[in-house]
């Protein structure tokens, strides 16, 4: 099953070619752990996924060529696109097909301007891209779009973008990933872009994928040991932790063992469609240097995931274990991650011997959830980037509440004293609009805060 990726503005191009690089480097590693065989269909199926590949056209031998991204390229400038372009055909293991768009003006991150001026102008073009390069495909498994919530082409193009794909392909799986924006702030009016952002591609998407920047900052920091942060580190990260949870992997369930992919993801992790929003967890996760000083178990390894989930935890260094599933504040709230549905990916050797029992805790879970719904496992043999053992979470929790509460009550701040919302308002946004999307979000807040 084949996901076409959108990458959108600048941060989603440049984190969708990071991605590409991720998966190529994983395909081609020297170290896997298993066979020929099975690395071969382990090959085959992650190209099938994520490329397109054909024969030379002066082959004889029938040598193929580089494989080529299934993606599609917007940005309303050509920067971002040329230098994603230009460092995929450098490698010289993979390439991107001529499928993108831009213009020689940017949306100056207002979202007003990407969504109802950009979005309108280029849908027609976009789409013809996206149709191209879904006739590529023998079985279009769905839709992966890469954006920020905090500019204005990613969030509003993405947005409008987002709600065209539904329209014309109202069947297929849409999964977006939304880079969420540092609390210290990128843009003074990235609060704004991120509200409306969310309560306009929450009801077309089928699940979002939060990444913040702060944890992953954290992440590069005292995990992988970068002294001088870049964002080009900060997408790394994240081009990890989605390679990880989309590179094949098998689970077996009632049906006997399946493939994990797109739908099946989406069909375990979002069963009710007020909730749609997903976090992943990885461990290990390690700088190049510390690889061959470290070992790990897979007990150890779970434990610490489990832990993770249930304290909110970003990465395994600094996790509070005093924090429980019966852990309740004097008002008598839950104080601890709850969590609607989990999938756990298990990459790597001994995989088949792991016992993950400890996901199926129903404390962990809503109480109205149904016990076959509430955990799922899927597991490869093969090495994950020279990783012997690795694990990734992706959960559909709680986990998300806090930063959103957190961009909800600056952008009303600002909205009340009216700051910044006539740049909004004269490319055709109106102030209802605003209330529409502060509504919209409050009752996804408090549709988590009734797990």
């Amino acid at each position: 099953m084949s996901i076409i990726t959108l990458q959108l503005g600048q941060c989603g191009n440049q984190v969708g070619g990071q991605f590409f690089s991720t998966i190529v480097d994983d395909i081609f590693a020297k170290s896997t752990g298993v066979g020929s065989t099975e690395n071969k269909d382990y090959v085959d199926c992650s190209l099938d996924t994520f490329f397109t590949q054909s024969q030379h056209m002066s082959s004889r031998d029938g040598s193929l060529e580089s494989p080529k991204a299934r993606a599609v390229l917007v940005d309303m400038e050509t920067k971002a696109i040329t230098q994603t372009m230009q460092l995929a055909k450098k490698s010289g293991k993979w390439a991107y097909p001529d499928r993108w768009f831009s213009q020689k003006r940017g949306s100056g991150n207002n979202w007003a301007h990407g969504f109802c001026v950009h979005g309108p102008r280029s849908q027609e073009d976009i789409m013809n891209l996206v149709r191209k390069e879904t006739e590529q495909c023998d079985r279009l498994g769905g839709f992966m779009n890469l954006l920020s919530l905090a500019g204005g082409t990613g969030s509003g193009v993405g947005a409008f973008v987002t709600e065209s794909l539904r329209d014309e392909y109202p069947q297929s799986f849409i999964l977006n990933q939304v880079v969420w924006p540092y609390n210290t702030g990128e843009v003074i009016v990235q609060n704004y872009n991120a509200i409306l952002t969310l309560s306009h591609i929450y009801d077309t998407a089928d699940a979002l994928v939060v990444m913040e920047n702060d944890a992953l900052h954290k992440i590069c920091g005292q995990l992988l040991g970068i002294k001088n942060i870049s964002f080009r580190d900060i997408n790394k990260v994240i081009a990890h932790k989605l390679a990880s949870v989309l590179q094949p992997s098998l689970s077996t369930d009632t049906a006997g063992t399946v493939p994990c992919d797109l739908g099946f993801l989406l069909e375990k992790l979002t069963s009710h469609p007020q909730h749609k929003l997903l976090t992943v967890k990885n461990i290990p996760q390690m700088s190049d240097t510390s690889w061959e000083f470290s070992t790990y178990n897979w007990p150890s390894l779970v434990k610490n995931l489990r832990q993770m989930l249930i304290a909110d935890a970003a990465m395994e260094e600094g996790i509070n274990w005093d924090v429980k599933p019966a852990s309740r504040t004097a008002s008598g709230n839950t104080c601890f991650n709850r969590s609607l549905s989990t999938m756990l990916i298990l990459r790597g050797q001994e995989v088949s011997t792991v016992d993950a029992a400890m996901f199926s805790d129903p404390s962990i879970y809503s109480s109205w959830m149904p016990a076959e719904m509430i955990s799922s496992i899927a597991r490869q043999p093969r090495m994950f980037c020279n990783y012997e053992k690795t694990a990734a979470l992706v959960s559909n929790s709680c986990a998300s509440v806090r930063p959103l509460n957190h961009i909800m009550d600056k952008a009303w701040n600002m909205f009340s004293s009216r700051a910044y919302v006539h740049q909004y308002l004269r490319h055709g946004l109106t102030e209802e609009d605003f209330l529409d999307s502060f509504v919209s979000l409050e009752k996804i807040i408090a549709s988590y805060n009734h797990l």
